[in-house]
């Protein structure tokens, strides 16, 4: 009998449209840390809980101290892709992966040389003036004291999805799309309980469903093919 990984391998091999639907856990590997780990930010103390300081009507009301703990917390730049991102990229250019639809707001899928990514909760790398809609590198976030603000006076947001905002619309279209045209899809390092992200796994209607995660899933009952164990462990031997 073949092992998971041989499966996964042969999997991999024959599809022409796998699609990689990742969580936090594709990018703490890299060195970022996770929102709800043990150590992670919603176990921190803060004088707002996080899910308070990351929500649109604590950033309209505080924005001073939204750019605070965003600039401590949340702008992570000058981290490297790790193996996960690295192997998708591949598999990308070998014609198996046809998208990676992803939670995290990081751009390491891309800085790996992925090219089709959907980015559920938008970017840091992105930011926009709120009045005139300039855009914005990171480095004018990270570098500005208190609230940055564009030359028009306006506010730069970070185009990064809050608590109490929609997703953006064109990009879960795209996600629904390539979830639901897939051959196989692979879901690694989420625990399957942020919604309307984890949700998207119901337009997938194939027979090859595969779950990569340390701890057990919603959804581990539901898939062709689990594994419990680490991303990296995983990918570092396709």
């Amino acid at each position: 009998m073949p092992s998971k990984i041989e499966t996964l391998k042969s999997w991999i091999e024959q599809a022409h449209r796998a699609v990689f639907f990742g969580g936090a856990g594709v990018s703490t590997e890299s060195g970022i840390p996770d929102f709800r780990s043990v150590d992670g930010l919603y176990h921190q103390k803060f004088d707002y809980p996080p899910e308070t300081i990351i929500s649109r009507s604590f950033f309209d009301r505080r924005p001073e101290e939204f750019f605070k703990f965003y600039r401590e917390k949340m702008l992570l730049l000058g981290f490297e892709p790790n193996v996960t991102h690295r192997v998708l990229a591949r598999l990308e250019q070998e014609g198996h992966l046809a998208a990676v639809v992803t939670q995290n707001i990081d751009g390491l899928h891309q800085k790996a040389g992925s090219r089709r990514v959907f980015e559920l909760h938008g970017s840091v790398l992105r930011n926009y003036c709120m009045r005139c809609g300039r855009a914005y590198p990171a480095t004018f976030i990270r570098d500005c004291p208190g609230v940055p603000r564009c030359d028009c006076g306006g506010i730069v947001k970070p185009d990064v999805v809050l608590y109490e905002e929609p997703l953006d619309e064109k990009t879960l279209t795209g996600a629904v799309k390539a979830i639901s045209r897939a051959d196989l899809l692979i879901v690694g390092g989420t625990s399957l309980t942020v919604y309307p992200a984890a949700g998207l796994l119901r337009y997938y209607g194939g027979d090859r469903l595969v779950l990569i995660n340390r701890d057990e899933t919603p959804y581990d009952n539901e898939a062709s093919l689990v594994l419990h164990e680490s991303l990296g462990e995983v990918f570092s031997r396709l």
